[in-house]
Protein backbone atom coordinates (compact mmCIF):
# COMPACT_ATOMS: atom_id res chain seq x y z
CA UNK A 1 0.00 0.00 0.00
CA UNK A 2 2.47 2.68 -1.06
CA UNK A 3 1.33 6.50 -1.50
CA UNK A 4 -0.94 8.66 0.38
CA UNK A 5 -4.60 7.16 0.22
CA UNK A 6 -7.32 9.17 0.11
CA UNK A 7 -11.51 7.72 0.56
CA UNK A 8 -13.89 10.55 -0.43
CA UNK A 9 -17.65 9.76 -0.19
CA UNK A 10 -20.97 10.94 -0.66
CA UNK A 11 -23.38 9.65 2.09
CA UNK A 12 -27.22 11.07 2.01
CA UNK A 13 -28.32 8.55 4.48
CA UNK A 14 -25.04 7.59 6.38
CA UNK A 15 -24.72 3.82 4.97
CA UNK A 16 -21.80 4.88 2.50
CA UNK A 17 -19.76 6.75 5.18
CA UNK A 18 -19.91 4.26 7.53
CA UNK A 19 -18.51 1.77 4.88
CA UNK A 20 -16.06 4.62 3.49
CA UNK A 21 -15.26 5.45 7.23
CA UNK A 22 -14.11 1.94 7.64
CA UNK A 23 -12.17 1.68 4.40
CA UNK A 24 -10.22 4.78 5.58
CA UNK A 25 -9.19 2.82 8.73
CA UNK A 26 -8.43 -0.32 7.40
CA UNK A 27 -6.24 1.31 4.61
CA UNK A 28 -4.71 3.67 6.85
CA UNK A 29 -6.12 6.32 4.87
CA UNK A 30 -7.33 10.00 5.34
CA UNK A 31 -11.07 10.47 5.07
CA UNK A 32 -13.06 12.86 3.29
CA UNK A 33 -16.78 13.41 3.28
CA UNK A 34 -18.01 14.89 0.00
CA UNK A 35 -21.33 17.05 1.45
CA UNK A 36 -23.76 18.89 -0.67
CA UNK A 37 -24.00 22.72 -0.21
CA UNK A 38 -27.46 22.14 -0.05
CA UNK A 39 -28.28 19.04 2.35
CA UNK A 40 -30.60 16.47 0.70
CA UNK A 41 -33.74 16.28 2.70
CA UNK A 42 -35.87 12.97 2.73
CA UNK A 43 -38.40 14.87 0.23
CA UNK A 44 -35.43 15.40 -1.94
CA UNK A 45 -34.47 11.84 -1.89
CA UNK A 46 -38.03 10.60 -3.04
CA UNK A 47 -37.03 8.79 -6.01
CA UNK A 48 -40.56 8.04 -6.62
CA UNK A 49 -41.38 11.85 -7.46
CA UNK A 50 -40.32 12.95 -10.60
CA UNK A 51 -40.10 16.50 -9.37
CA UNK A 52 -37.67 15.61 -6.50
CA UNK A 53 -34.68 17.16 -6.08
CA UNK A 54 -32.80 14.11 -6.65
CA UNK A 55 -34.82 13.30 -9.83
CA UNK A 56 -34.48 16.21 -11.28
CA UNK A 57 -30.39 15.95 -10.78
CA UNK A 58 -30.32 12.58 -12.29
CA UNK A 59 -32.32 13.14 -14.97
CA UNK A 60 -29.99 16.01 -16.01
CA UNK A 61 -26.34 14.97 -17.23
CA UNK A 62 -25.10 18.35 -16.65
CA UNK A 63 -26.10 18.42 -13.17
CA UNK A 64 -23.91 19.80 -10.68
CA UNK A 65 -24.57 20.36 -7.45
CA UNK A 66 -22.30 22.54 -5.36
CA UNK A 67 -20.20 21.18 -2.74
CA UNK A 68 -19.77 22.37 0.71
CA UNK A 69 -16.20 22.28 1.66
CA UNK A 70 -13.08 21.25 -0.82
CA UNK A 71 -10.05 18.76 -0.35
CA UNK A 72 -7.36 21.70 0.11
CA UNK A 73 -4.46 18.69 -0.45
CA UNK A 74 -5.83 16.91 -3.31
CA UNK A 75 -2.15 16.87 -5.00
CA UNK A 76 -0.36 14.65 -1.98
CA UNK A 77 -2.98 11.89 -2.83
CA UNK A 78 -1.74 8.88 -4.83
CA UNK A 79 -4.94 7.08 -4.61
CA UNK A 80 -8.26 8.25 -4.20
CA UNK A 81 -10.96 5.86 -3.13
CA UNK A 82 -14.47 7.43 -3.87
CA UNK A 83 -17.61 6.29 -2.52
CA UNK A 84 -21.15 7.01 -2.93
CA UNK A 85 -24.19 5.60 -3.48
CA UNK A 86 -25.89 4.49 -6.51
CA UNK A 87 -29.32 6.44 -7.76
CA UNK A 88 -30.44 5.39 -11.17
CA UNK A 89 -27.99 2.87 -11.84
CA UNK A 90 -25.35 5.52 -11.74
CA UNK A 91 -23.53 7.94 -8.88
CA UNK A 92 -25.49 10.77 -7.71
CA UNK A 93 -24.36 14.03 -9.75
CA UNK A 94 -22.57 15.71 -6.41
CA UNK A 95 -19.41 12.67 -7.19
CA UNK A 96 -19.67 14.48 -11.18
CA UNK A 97 -18.69 17.52 -9.20
CA UNK A 98 -16.10 16.04 -7.19
CA UNK A 99 -14.27 14.56 -9.97
CA UNK A 100 -14.73 17.79 -12.14
CA UNK A 101 -12.97 19.44 -9.37
CA UNK A 102 -9.55 18.53 -8.90
CA UNK A 103 -6.77 17.25 -11.31
CA UNK A 104 -6.47 13.44 -10.94
CA UNK A 105 -3.39 13.23 -13.22
CA UNK A 106 -1.16 10.40 -12.83
CA UNK A 107 -3.55 9.04 -9.51
CA UNK A 108 -5.39 5.89 -9.25
CA UNK A 109 -9.14 5.97 -8.42
CA UNK A 110 -10.79 2.99 -7.11
CA UNK A 111 -14.67 3.28 -7.09
CA UNK A 112 -16.61 1.66 -4.31
CA UNK A 113 -20.70 1.95 -4.25
CA UNK A 114 -23.06 0.62 -1.85
CA UNK A 115 -26.93 0.00 -3.29
CA UNK A 116 -30.06 -1.21 -2.32
CA UNK A 117 -30.27 -3.81 -5.14
CA UNK A 118 -28.72 -2.47 -7.97
CA UNK A 119 -25.29 -3.24 -7.64
CA UNK A 120 -22.36 -1.09 -9.20
CA UNK A 121 -23.93 -1.08 -12.66
CA UNK A 122 -22.56 0.99 -15.09
CA UNK A 123 -21.66 3.91 -12.41
CA UNK A 124 -18.03 2.24 -12.94
CA UNK A 125 -17.75 3.30 -16.75
CA UNK A 126 -19.81 6.16 -16.20
CA UNK A 127 -17.29 8.27 -13.80
CA UNK A 128 -14.41 7.91 -16.08
CA UNK A 129 -15.63 10.76 -18.79
CA UNK A 130 -15.33 13.42 -15.84
CA UNK A 131 -11.82 13.08 -14.99
CA UNK A 132 -8.84 14.04 -17.86
CA UNK A 133 -5.47 12.70 -17.96
CA UNK A 134 -3.10 10.20 -17.20
CA UNK A 135 -5.49 7.92 -14.79
CA UNK A 136 -5.57 4.54 -13.28
CA UNK A 137 -8.88 2.97 -12.57
CA UNK A 138 -9.37 0.03 -10.83
CA UNK A 139 -12.78 -1.28 -11.07
CA UNK A 140 -15.45 -0.52 -8.97
CA UNK A 141 -16.91 -2.61 -5.82
CA UNK A 142 -20.05 -2.96 -4.12
CA UNK A 143 -20.08 -3.09 -0.66
CA UNK A 144 -23.35 -2.24 1.54
CA UNK A 145 -21.93 -2.25 5.04
CA UNK A 146 -18.93 -2.00 7.03
CA UNK A 147 -17.51 -5.62 6.96
CA UNK A 148 -14.30 -5.80 7.93
CA UNK A 149 -13.53 -8.86 6.11
CA UNK A 150 -14.86 -8.01 2.72
CA UNK A 151 -13.12 -4.95 2.92
CA UNK A 152 -9.54 -5.99 3.50
CA UNK A 153 -9.49 -8.91 0.87
CA UNK A 154 -10.87 -6.21 -1.57
CA UNK A 155 -8.53 -3.46 -0.44
CA UNK A 156 -5.55 -6.13 -0.61
CA UNK A 157 -6.49 -6.38 -4.69
CA UNK A 158 -6.66 -3.11 -5.26
CA UNK A 159 -4.29 -1.21 -2.94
Amino acid sequence: MAGKILVAVFSASGVTKEVGEEIARIAGADFFEIVPKEIYTDDDLNWMNKQSRSSVEMNDPSARPEMAGIVSDMASYDKVIIGFPIWWGVAPRIIDTFLESYDFNRKTIIPFCTSGGSGVGRSDEELHKYVKGNVKWEKGKEINRPDETVIRKWIDNVL
